[in-house]
């Protein structure tokens, strides 16, 4: 029996144009939520340039969801909370 390599599939990484086009967010505005910490960034290109993961594009929905009535302050621990597990 012969044993087959698994063969993995890459995962796509989307650049700051990539999600701008998508998202109608300035370079500015994804650079800022990044440096809050709102969004984070998966891989640096060998250029240096950030790249970030699926999951940006549904964090990204949720921050504009929020950003009607919250503050980014607000916005931030509100999203923290989401993140922890409850114990």
């Amino acid at each position: 029996m012969e044993v087959q390599k698994e063969r993995l599939i890459p995962k796509k990484l989307f650049k700051i144009g990539e999600i701008m086009l998508h998202t109608g967010l300035s370079r500015q505005t994804i650079h800022n939520y990044t440096m809050l910490g709102l969004l984070t960034e998966e891989e640096r290109t060998q250029a240096g340039h950030r790249l970030y993961g699926e999951e940006v594009f549904e964090r990204i929905a949720r921050i504009k969801e929020l950003r009607v009535k919250k503050s980014l302050k607000e916005i931030q621990q509100i999203l923290k909370s989401e993140k922890e597990p409850s114990s």
